[in-house]
């Protein structure tokens, strides 16, 4: 249930309404818009009295929201969220790049490669330490050395660094991480992302493979009912019957999400498609359609890469689709990169 309140409430109405909410057994989320205040009721709301809500003068308008999801509800806080890291801004119409390379091979590697994705535009740093694979024969990442080096690339370039999680086990590793991603396999990981709700950094929760947007909301409500509001959800293409691509892109996943949800949302066309020639159409397409950034693999040299080198742009590739963003954000959205 939400109750929306009138501009400017009196406070000390605000805070008797507030403690008859809480001795309901409520929990109240509280929303400040820029010209008005929300009050999200979380808990059995079954038993509370719409109309004596409504009758009181500073309570504009009282709604109950049927979806299971309430934290990450547009109608409990319909400002987008903005979810900032290392002076970094994602959402609420602040747009970025997130690149670098599916697994972490080495300094030189991992550094060249910060190196040139920010000077190409790039705003964050991503890079595999820890790689699920579908098969156990695959190179796995170099865990906890992976982080080392990426924690360098951070310390030459000063781009925050995302990488992905694969166990709660794996937690004391992440303390100087700035964006923990949560990959499409984890996405349902319920203890995992549970013991996310009690970090205090940015999570970049990616859409799992035959999960539907609901099932992504409610994910993101795992981590958001534990106290940790900056979440970042990634559409990464779903699996369907089509071959002709790694996974087929769900697009209309970004205004979806964006009608239902306060949260950012990011594409990842890279895994979405697998083949590095379909990478900027489709990063073209996700800028135009109004995702809050992109998340693109890049390394250096793709043919000798050890993971994921078929879908993995070129430093050079790299710097030419970051200049034609910005051109189609221009363009459609009236914004700029």
């Amino acid at each position: 249930m939400v109750v929306i309140l009138k501009e400017n409430p009196e406070e000390k109405q605000l805070q008797n309404l507030m403690n008859w909410l809480s001795a309901q057994g409520l929990e109240i989320n509280v929303c400040k818009g820029q010209h008005q205040t929300i009050l999200g009721l979380i808990g059995d709301t079954a038993g509370v009295d719409i109309e004596l809500i409504k009758a009181l003068d500073i309570v504009d308008e009282v709604k109950r929201v049927q979806e299971p999801y309430k934290n990450a509800n547009r109608k409990f806080h319909p400002d987008d969220t903005v979810v900032e890291v290392g002076g970094v801004k994602i959402g609420g119409g602040n747009f970025q790049l997130i690149a670098g390379p599916c697994s972490v091979e080495s300094e030189e590697q991992v550094c060249g490669i910060a190196e040139a994705v920010k000077a190409a535009g790039a705003g964050l740093l991503r890079g595999g330490a820890f790689k699920p694979r579908t098969s156990p024969y695959a190179f796995q990442g170099l865990r906890g050395d992976g982080i080392t080096l990426l924690l360098e690339a951070r310390e030459r370039t000063g781009l925050p660094i995302v990488t992905e999680i694969m166990d709660i086990s794996q937690l004391p590793l992440f303390e100087e991480v700035d964006v923990i991603q949560v990959g499409a396999r984890n996405m349902q990981n319920f203890e995992l992302l549970k013991a996310l709700g009690h970090v205090e950094k940015p999570i970049l929760l990616k859409r799992g493979l035959a999960n539907t947007l609901q099932e992504l909301l409610m994910s993101a409500e795992y981590i958001m009912a534990g106290g940790n509001s900056n979440v970042i959800l990634c559409e990464r293409g779903i699996r369907t019957f089509e071959t002709a691509t790694r996974n087929t892109l769900d697009l209309s996943a970004v205004p979806v999400l964006k009608s239902r949800s306060h949260l950012p949302v990011i594409v990842d066309p890279s895994h979405g498609t697998g083949h590095r020639e379909l990478v900027a159409p489709m990063a073209l397409a996700a800028a135009a359609a109004g995702a809050d950034g992109l998340i693109i693999e890049v390394h250096n040299d793709p043919a000798h890469a050890l993971c994921d080198g078929p879908q993995s742009l070129t430093p050079e590739q790299f710097a030419n689709l970051a200049a034609r963003i910005k051109a189609v954000r221009a363009a459609a959205l009236g914004g700029e990169l």
